[in-house]
């Protein structure tokens, strides 16, 4: 029996390990795209609370690229959330230089809750 072999039909590579083959899912370089704490977040819940999702993406070589769009996504929500909640709040630079603990306590409360809504809209959902 042969240790590696390819099959046409789905496009995945086996291995042969303890008398059965298992796929070798692999990740082309275009989907080798970082991922920073939103992605990761993500993979963990999707490890726990969806393992079929999980597996499908995995198994078909596209987990990374998913995760990837889910970060980028999840990135420009929070950023956009920031500058919202600094604009409605009034958390400007002229705080930042009159009253600086202020500012910090206001920045503080702003980004929890900005983590907060990208959590339950992106990352948990």
């Amino acid at each position: 029996m042969e240790k590696r072999f390819f099959d046409e039909t789905n496009g995945l590579w086996y291995e042969l390990g303890d008398g059965y083959y298992y796929p070798c899912p692999t990740v082309s370089e275009e989907e080798k795209r970082p991922i920073s704490i939103w992605g990761q977040q993500h993979e963990q819940y999707l490890k726990e609370h969806r393992q079929i999702v999980y597996n499908t993406l995995l198994l078909s070589g596209k987990l990374n690229a998913y995760l990837a769009d889910i970060d980028r996504q999840a990135q420009e929500q929070y950023e956009l959330l920031i500058n919202q909640m600094k604009q409605s709040r009034g958390i400007t630079e002229d705080l930042k230089a009159t009253d600086p603990l202020t500012w910090v306590g206001r920045m503080n409360n702003a980004q929890a809750c900005a983590r907060e809504i990208v959590n339950n809209e992106i990352i948990y959902n």
